[in-house]
């Protein structure tokens, strides 16, 4: 199989509803497609102690990150028999109840394309460079958040 070319992966903030919608959006003319998965990483308002998360600071080793992101999208192509697959994460600021990972896997049949997504979050989970420190309720205010 052909090499891919390396896809932007990070975004700034969290990864909006419409950003989600108009990426699945634009499958629709690909139709040798027959399954879509789709996997969504929320920040979730945790308690620590007598805190609650509000939100977490997503930082990265970005070229590695990057490198590593490439490493895993080929992987994926060569193990699954994918037709699209893409993968957005968060870099800055992003509040609880906001999306911080976006991973779309696309094939004809639907264990491929769920099988694939599950697959590739784990390595994401495991081996990219990317960290997240949660900011507390009683952090907001060197934060400058509107919550």
């Amino acid at each position: 199989m052909e090499s891919k070319k390396k896809h932007k992966v990070f975004v700034e903030g969290p990864i909006s509803p419409p950003f989600i919608a108009d990426a699945i959006a634009k499958h629709n003319s690909k139709t040798n497609i027959g399954a879509h998965s789709l996997f969504l990483g929320q920040v979730r308002n945790d308690r620590v102690g007598e805190q609650e998360v509000v939100a977490i600071e997503y930082t990265s080793y970005q070229e590695m990150a990057d490198d590593k992101f490439y490493e895993i999208r080929e992987d994926a192509f060569k193990k699954f028999p994918l037709i699209c697959m893409h993968i957005y994460h968060s870099l800055g600021l992003v509040k609880s109840g906001e999306i911080s990972l976006f991973v779309f896997t696309s094939s004809v049949h639907r264990k491929e394309a769920i099988a694939a997504c599950e697959w590739i979050v784990e390595r994401i989970k495991n081996e990219v460079p990317v960290w997240g420190k949660e900011i507390l309720s009683n952090e907001t205010s060197q934060w400058k958040l509107n919550t």
